[in-house]
């Protein structure tokens, strides 16, 4: 008891940190065996660049991999407790290193608390290569990165861990002798997945959670049993999880998506809560949310649109729980919106179409010839350009001559697009009157 005590004193979290690329979890889009980072650190070339994403998705991690296989001088700054004379030693004695054909990599966590005075020292440094510069943050680097330093540097964007993520953290975390590998613990499958999903990404949240309920219950002899109502305890939420894979989840963003096209605001509401208390991703759900909003508002309310990606990105810059009262706007929009499903008609009758045609070749007057063998080809020979005439309409025809006079698109008279179809209407009566002529 005693000896495992002592080990307790370390957190989990600090134990379990990935000591190389191979047992490093998500962000497989950059450090997946052969992306352009896992190229990056396998080959000893480290550029200067920007780590950004939400805490606990292992920016720190990813620097001290580095730090461990690069032939480099790696010095580890944070934005907090450094100051500029510190700096400017730091700085002085890379050119130094450099001189005697060493790199030198300066790692800087939290690199938005410096203000733009203090990013300003590295810049020169930077500039001549005396030394690369790794940055951390959770904030937007465009807005909190002077633009002179940051377009010196390549900006990767980590995002937050999926719940597949956190539960291989989890395993291996009641797996290996540096976590709970040698105490018998026993966890449901359930207990996991509200772990990972009260984590919201962060890998920090999921460990700190695991070990809280290991450490609560934890006794000398008997073994170690955490249950749902342990996690609840510790995480003060009800479990009202359900399998993001499973029917239940479609089921729900099913009753969301029905109940915005019904207009039926209060019943969109609460569907959007169910999913959200019961862990859902945020993105996923203004993923589906951008979808809808061309699918079955479309030309009626081209504003829906532009609401739903501003939904998109308040959920990216701000995550849960916040983002909350966000995604309520959004779906509130959305639902109160005029309908039309004509862009979804139109598209889909299209690709029908396109499907069928699909090695229809291009008519030649609508290819550009940049080249002389393709003006000798006739290619762009007859193309009529809009601007050049009156009524910035010409009669030419844009489609294959197999659907020649082919219609997809007929707007509703709901909202704007009632507009949009009397323009359309002109539009048609004038290539009509000229064709005649």
């Amino acid at each position: 008891m005693d000896n495992q005590n002592q080990f307790f004193l370390e957190p989990l979290a600090n134990r379990l940190r990935p000591q190389n690329l191979s047992d490093y979890v998500g962000q497989k889009h950059l450090v997946g065996k052969g992306k352009i980072l896992y190229r990056f650190i396998e080959n000893d070339q480290i550029p200067s660049m920007i780590f950004w994403g939400p805490p606990g998705v292992g920016k720190t991690t990813l620097a001290r991999i580095i730090a461990r296989t690069t032939k480099a001088h790696f010095i580890d700054l944070s934005a907090v407790n450094s100051g500029v004379k510190e700096i400017k030693k730091i700085l002085k004695d890379a050119e130094t290193i450099q001189k005697e054909g060493m790199k030198t990599i300066v790692f800087i966590d939290e690199i938005h608390r410096f203000n733009k005075a203090q990013q300003d020292v590295f810049l020169p440094y930077v500039e001549k290569g005396s030394i690369i510069l790794i940055g951390a943050t959770t904030e937007n680097p465009s807005f909190e990165i002077n633009s002179a330093l940051l377009s010196r540097c390549k900006v990767f964007v980590l995002h937050a861990l999926n719940t597949e993520d956190i539960l291989e953290l989890l395993n291996h975390a009641l797996e290996s002798p540096k976590g709970f590998g040698n105490i018998d613990i026993h966890v449901d499958k359930q207990s996991l997945m509200m772990i990972a999903h009260f984590s919201n990404g962060d890998a920090r949240i999921a460990l700190n959670t695991l070990e809280m309920a290991v450490l609560n219950v934890y006794q000398d002899d008997d073994q170690i049993m955490i249950t749902p109502e342990i996690i609840e305890q510790i995480t003060s939420q009800k479990s009202l999880l359900y399998d993001k894979n499973g029917e239940e989840h479609y089921n729900l963003i099913s009753a969301l998506h029905k109940s915005m096209r019904n207009s039926d605001v209060d019943a969109a509401i609460y569907w959007l809560a169910r999913m959200l208390e019961a862990g859902e991703d945020p993105l996923y759900i203004a993923r589906r949310l951008v979808r809808f909003a061309s699918e079955d508002i479309g030309m009626a309310d081209s504003r829906a649109l532009e609401i739903a990606i501003a939904g998109y990105q308040a959920c990216h810059f701000i995550g849960m729980p916040e983002c909350s009262v966000h995604l309520t706007h959004v779906v509130t929009y959305l639902s109160l919106s005029v309908k039309s499903n004509a862009l979804y008609v139109a598209y889909e009758s299209a690709k029908k179409d396109a499907l069928e045609t699909i090695s229809e070749p291009v008519p030649l007057h609508l290819r550009n010839a940049p080249t002389k063998l393709m003006k000798d080809l006739h290619y762009g020979q007859g193309y009529q350009y809009a601007h050049d005439f009156a009524d910035k309409l010409t009669t030419m025809t844009c489609l294959p001559d197999s659907l020649l006079n082919k219609e997809y698109y007929h707007p509703t008279l709901q909202g704007h697009e009632k507009k949009v179809a009397l323009r359309l209407q002109q539009i048609k009566k004038w290539k009509k009157e000229k064709n005649k002529a």
